[in-house]
């Protein structure tokens, strides 16, 4: 014999299954924000670090970190230059990366990533091939912007993701503000 149950029965059993995995989600992702947050600023100093040419751990990222970095106002110095934060957006969400300049305005180093750039496309701004592009590029007079068919002599001029347009159009942008936000830093800095 088939046992049925009323529809208030089941109604409640659902609610209650939902109210107990909600539950149950709600304590797992409380209690792992402290380790993803460590983990998160462990990542970001590896990406500045990386920047200057210190390679890094988890483990040893916070202690090369203070070793090599001082924190400004928005900003990272090392010795004989400044690391830029670069954020904006690509085809299919944020982009960010940092950017370190020499005392001459000079990238010595570049790294970037993304949240969910098309893998082979856009998604190849997170390699070390293509922020590899940007040393010895200049960001004294204007901004380094991405171009099809890049003028390599050109020292502003890097070239462009091949069938990543909106990608490359997203950092050609984050560089524009970087480049706006590091002119008011040398002009705070001779006034």
């Amino acid at each position: 014999m088939k046992k049925t149950f009323s529809n208030t029965y089941i109604f409640i059993y659902s609610a209650a299954l939902v109210v107990v995995a909600a539950l149950i989600l709600t304590v797992v992702s409380v209690s792992l924000k402290p380790l993803q947050t460590k983990n998160q600023q462990a990542e970001t100093k590896q990406m500045i670090l990386k920047t200057i040419g210190v390679e890094a751990t988890r483990d040893n990222a916070a202690e090369l970190y203070a070793k090599h970095i001082t924190e400004a106002d928005g900003y990272y110095t090392f010795d004989g230059g400044i690391v830029l934060p670069l954020k904006g957006t690509g085809l299919w969400g944020p982009i960010w990366g940092y950017l370190a300049l020499d005392s001459t305005s000079t990238v010595v180093g570049a790294v970037f990533d993304h949240k969910g750039e098309t893998p082979g496309l856009g998604g190849e701004i997170a390699t070390d091939k293509f922020a590899a592009r940007f040393i010895g590029k200049r960001m004294d007079t204007q901004a380094i912007h991405l171009s099809k068919n890049a003028d390599h002599s050109n020292p502003y001029e890097v070239d462009a993701i091949s069938g990543g347009t909106m990608t490359s159009n997203g950092v050609t942008a984050m560089l524009a503000k970087a480049y706006d936000d590091y002119s008011n830093l040398r002009k705070e800095a001779t006034e």
